[in-house]
């Protein structure tokens, strides 16, 4: 797993490699798909480089980062939206190169507060301090706030899971994609078995 992890992160350096934006987006068509859990190991992963990264978690409605990582989720993402905070009062320090800026309080209104003009300056911000900034957003099929963040990324990383996923899921997604003119940078196979010979 750890390999692959690392592999990811070396596609993804060369497909950033060429644009000055290093932020991106971890979506996928539908819950439990591992978005989150993918989204956090790609974060510790380029860590491992030795670059400075930022991880937040965009997914307002259902964040889990905070619980999958066991920090506090008192301060975070929607506070900072709403005004309440600076950025730089919500980042939990993970290590010496991973930074985290959790959800925070649920909001009655997560695709106004993304689609604001404080999440676009919170996004250049964090992007001229970090090398790397990845955002887990929430499903594509389910709402509509990743395709909101997206506009800001070089891209999304669409997470799928295998045995899980219908192709019909990755269709509509891409065709919400491409509708949005949003940039799918590429796809990550989670839980994949290789001893199965089933095919979905």
């Amino acid at each position: 797993v750890v390999e692959a992890y690392k592999t990811i992160r070396t596609n993804l350096t060369f497909l950033l490699s060429s644009s000055e934006n290093k932020v991106f987006g971890i979506t996928s068509p539908d819950a439990g798909d591992g978005k989150s859990t993918t989204a956090i190991n790609m974060a510790i992963a380029f860590s491992q480089f030795g670059d400075k990264v930022l991880l937040i978690d965009a997914d307002m409605r259902r964040s889990s980062v905070h619980k999958k990582l066991k920090i506090e989720n008192n301060a975070g993402l929607s506070g900072v939206l709403a005004g309440f905070n600076n950025w730089e009062e919500v980042v939990t320090n993970i290590s010496d190169s991973l930074d985290v800026i959790t959800a925070g309080q649920v909001p009655p209104n997560p695709s106004e507060l993304l689609g604001s003009a404080r999440f676009e300056k919170l996004v250049e911000e964090v992007g001229q301090k970090y090398s790397y900034v990845i955002i887990d957003t929430p499903p594509i099929d389910v709402v509509s706030d990743a395709l909101v963040i997206a506009p800001h990324t070089a891209g999304l990383v669409l997470v799928v899971k295998d045995q899980v996923t219908s192709t019909d899921a990755i269709k509509r997604t891409i065709e919400a994609a491409k509708f949005a003119n949003i940039n799918i940078l590429g796809a990550v196979m989670n839980g994949a078995n290789p001893k199965s010979g089933r095919r979905y």
